[in-house]
């Protein structure tokens, strides 16, 4: 995958996909984030088609001729291999995030130990992260693959880019799959620098009036969120356990502050 992959209004051709999500598969498997035949990756070609990685196989050593093409119903159109028993799940995020292009599914091991601790990645730690994902919320157990995981999930599409799965790993998606890749990233990384914070004491959150500051930020980093908004914002330091500031804020007087910052912001522009 190549910068300009990324560039609006670059189109690319069914044949560079299936190369991007060999390279993909090649990256989470060479970084750890899935090993044996775990994981799955899909992209939205034209219309209604859906590219995806099959079943029983490393995604690091995959061919594009490996990848199965299917319909937005689950379909399979063509490709000899079988598609991925975690299709469901995709399929659910590209009919209710017609923003959506492509997915990445993964067990990132630190992540996912967060995960399996019934724990999400939700506090105001990093700027990075709220600025590129908001938090990233935990999704109640389901068995993977069946209609009990896309029920679980179904709340939180609309809202949310990145996910942890309870008791199985993280799911993201994007407007291209590099940007999905790089959420798989980001939410490893987070879960290893709050890992490392809270072995090394108590980690410092950041304010409200921080994070409204940084969720205004967003449109300079070209960030879109979600359309569906309602997200839940990042746990902070107001409760005034972690820091010692006592300011409280409600969620109103939260949102205002969040658009008055964004009005500033354009006025300096």
């Amino acid at each position: 995958m190549t910068p300009e992959s990324v560039l609006p209004g670059h189109a690319k051709n069914e044949k560079q996909h299936r190369r991007e999500i060999c390279i993909a598969g090649r990256w989470m498997y060479e970084r750890g984030h899935i090993v044996a035949c775990e994981g799955n990756l899909s992209v939205r070609l034209d219309g209604d088609r859906i590219l995806t990685t099959p079943t029983c196989m490393n995604k690091g050593a995959l061919s594009p001729e490996d990848l199965v093409v299917t319909d937005l119903d689950g379909r399979q159109l063509y490709g000899y291999r079988k598609c991925s028993s975690e299709m469901a799940m995709h399929l659910l995020f590209y009919r209710m995030r017609p923003d959506v292009n492509a997915i990445c599914h993964a067990h990132p091991p630190t992540a996912t130990g967060f995960a399996v601790a019934g724990r999400a990645l939700n506090q105001a730690l990093l700027p990075e992260v709220i600025v590129g994902l908001g938090q990233i919320p935990l999704v109640q157990y389901a068995t993977p693959g069946t209609p009990e995981l896309s029920a679980a999930l179904e709340p939180f599409i609309p809202h949310y880019d990145a996910l942890l799965l309870a008791n199985h790993g993280a799911v993201t998606c994007g407007p291209d799959l590099l940007t999905a890749f790089f959420r798989m990233e980001t939410i490893e990384h987070s879960a290893k620098i709050t890992l490392a914070a809270e072995m090394a004491g108590e980690p410092m959150l950041l304010s409200s009036r921080e994070v409204a500051k940084l969720m205004a930020a967003r449109p300079r980093y070209f960030v879109a969120p979600p359309p569906g908004g309602g997200a839940e914002l990042p746990v902070t330091c107001d409760n005034g356990e972690t820091a010692d500031s006592d300011v409280t804020l409600t969620r109103s007087e939260l949102d205002a502050l969040i658009d008055e910052a964004i009005r500033k912001d354009r006025a300096r522009r």
